[in-house]
Order: structure tokens, then sequence, then C-alpha cells
């Protein structure tokens, strides 16, 4: 047995730039390997059962963390007098820009029709991240502060939006709502 989840989102699928981490038995690796390739172009084995979801989670967290930031330095901008559209644009052609924030930014400043990753499911994997943390004695203050933002998200009953949807809590903080 494998497991062997993705990271990426409907865009990365289109664009056939998912990416995979295997963990389980290395020859059961070695020989599933080319099909996993027709999955995702890139495929990591990260060692035994259990380590390809801890490496999810380790994943899953830093979108959360690095949305946060994001948000931050673009309404420090926006209050600052530079527009929202302005800010975005520089924000995202400079270093700090991943892939995940290119192509989900746009989500500030029009809502998506159809939710990727809800706020409750990226709670679950911040939840699962600070156990795990716990049990590993890895402190994760970033992911704590972080999480809470999402508790704030679903009590302004925005737990089924995108979890991007954050924003709003923070907008909303800094006096600049929508």
């Amino acid at each position: 047995m494998l497991d062997a989840p993705v990271s990426g989102s409907v865009v990365t699928l289109e664009q056939g730039k998912l990416s995979m981490m295997v963990g389980g038995d290395r020859v059961a690796f070695e020989r599933v390997e080319p099909i996993l390739h027709d999955i995702a172009p890139t495929v990591n084995y990260v060692g035994s059962n259990g380590q390809a979801v801890l490496m999810k989670i380790a994943v899953n967290l830093n979108l959360q963390v690095q949305l946060m930031g994001f948000c931050e330095g673009l309404f420090l901008a926006e209050k600052g007098g530079i527009s929202r559209e302005t800010a975005m644009k520089v924000l995202l052609d400079s270093v700090i820009a991943s892939p995940s924030l290119k192509y989900r930014m746009p989500f500030i400043l029009n809502e998506p029709d159809e939710v990727w990753f809800d706020v409750n499911m990226m709670q679950k994997d911040m939840n699962l991240a600070l156990e795990m943390g716990r049990q590993l004695e890895v402190p994760l203050p970033t992911v704590a502060l972080s999480n809470e933002f999402l508790t704030s998200a679903r009590a302004m009953g925005l737990a089924k939006h995108d979890f991007f949807i954050v924003y709003k809590v923070l907008a909303k903080m800094a006096g600049l709502e929508d």
C-alpha cells in the first residue's frame, strides 16, 4: 500500500502541473512510479506509509500562512493609499509570489463560483498540523495564529467559502470591508 496525496488545484490539474508525494514501501513505489507520473509530472518519494500525508499537511499549512502574510502586506499598502489592484499586481510580480498565490489571488477581487478548498477543509488540515506539531515537539506559532482566522471566518458564516475568504476577516479588522 502507498499513500499518495497530490498538491495542486483545479488550475494545476488543467495545466498538467500537479505534484504528488508518496509514502510506503520503496519497491512498491518504484513499480508504480511510471503510472503515478501519468497523474502528476512531479512525484516525490518521501518515506514510509503515513509520511506522504504528513508532507501534505506540511504543504497545506504553508498555503494558509502564506495567504495571511500576503493579505497583511496587501492591506498595509491599501491603507497607505495604494489601490488594492495595484498592490496585488506588485506583490504578485515580486519574489514572494508562489504559483498558489498567483492563481488564487484573483479570489480577493472576485470570489470564485466554485469552492476549491473551503474554510472547514483548511481548518481540518491546520488542526492536524498543530496536533502533529505537538506530537513531534515542533512549535507552530504561525499556524496557530493563522488557524484562528479560519475560526473567525467560520464565526462570520463563511465556512463554505474558499479558504482565501480569510482576507475578508483581515479586511474587516483593517477597516477595509468590501
